[in-house]
């Protein structure tokens, strides 16, 4: 008996939707439309995140330390910045690299460098430290200093302890840390407002999406009230009655969502393979996601999305005409 009646609401939902191909038509093409503005959003917000992820992972601060600091100093050092939370990677750059650095920021002027080489090198060595969250930035340079001086002041060991006294008289390693803290603020105060923004614009299309297929499908019910209303006489109850409607908008939904996912797929891809081209992002270093990767969740969003927005519009189209 319930196999009969979910065959039955089944292939009521598919009658319906070849008994009233105009309103099924109007209803696909909303529902493409709206999706489509998703998908756009969507894929431009995951993108944004990306992209700032990516800038995000770059952006950190450079941690100047005293000529006078040992091996065993910098290793210690090193591995205690690699295990403070946020901090992404830690790279060490001796004083040869700090001047080959400088050689490259001038290289139209070498001569400017003449007579640095060996032991006449002024510039420090420095450890570069990325940040895998930028709000944390102001705390890790403080722990940084906090370990700097730790290891200055104590070492690891006794033997540690003497190496210090007879190489540096310094009460911290760090000479100096350089950080871009305007820059990491911007970016935070960007990746709030983009989060902000796709959110609320989300909110907006969702409102949109199910007031829209709302009233067109109330179009099909309004054409239809005899029909429910001959039903409801010979006594159907209303679930029976909904039944269909709903199927119908999950059909439509889902239709819908499998036409808007290939069209965004292709418009995606020739998009992106323009945009990647862009000589500004490969000299960024900077990746954007593939349709691939993008595949799945998208398509997730919109099978909720179509089967969901089919779901509400329905129920809220039939409200009125089975209210007894």
């Amino acid at each position: 008996m319930r196999y009969n009646g979910f065959t039955y609401f089944i292939g009521e939902g598919f009658r319906n939707i070849f008994k009233n191909t105009k309103s099924t038509v109007i209803s696909v093409i909303t529902m493409i439309c709206t999706m489509f503005l998703f998908g756009i959003f969507f894929a431009i917000g995951v993108n944004i995140n990306s992209v700032l992820e990516q800038v995000q992972m770059k952006q950190g601060m450079e941690v100047f330390i005293y000529d006078e600091t040992t091996d065993e100093q910098k290793e210690e050092f090193e591995n205690e910045i690699k295990a403070l939370d946020g901090v992404n990677t830690v790279v060490y750059k001796n004083k040869q690299q700090a001047l080959d650095s400088m050689k490259e920021r001038m290289n139209n002027k070498p001569e400017l460098l003449e007579g640095y080489e060996g032991e006449n090198n002024i510039f420090p060595a420095s450890f570069i430290v990325t940040l895998t969250n930028l709000e944390r930035s102001k705390t890790i340079e403080e722990d940084i200093l906090r370990i700097g001086a730790k290891i200055a002041t104590t070492g690891r060991s006794e033997e540690v302890d003497l190496e210090i006294e007879e190489s540096t008289d310094h009460d911290n390693l760090v000479k100096n840390i350089q950080s871009s803290n305007e820059t990491i603020t911007t970016l935070i105060t960007i990746v709030k407002g983009v989060r902000i923004t796709i959110g609320v614009i989300f909110i907006i299309l969702l409102i949109i999406s199910i007031t829209i297929i709302s009233n067109t499908i109330k179009l099909t019910v309004h054409a239809r009230r005899k029909e429910i209303s001959i039903m409801k006489y010979v006594g159907a109850t209303n679930g029976f009655i909904r039944w269909p409607f709903l199927v119908e908008g999950i059909i439509i939904g889902i239709i819908a969502a499998i036409i808007t996912l290939v069209i965004v797929g292709l418009l995606y891809d020739f998009v992106i393979q323009n945009i990647e081209s862009s000589t500004v992002l490969q000299q960024m270093g900077i990746t954007l996601l593939t349709f691939i990767e993008l595949a799945k969740p998208i398509a997730i969003v919109y099978a909720v999305l179509g089967i969901g927005v089919g779901i509400i519009g329905s129920s809220m189209s039939m409200k009125k005409y089975l209210e007894v």
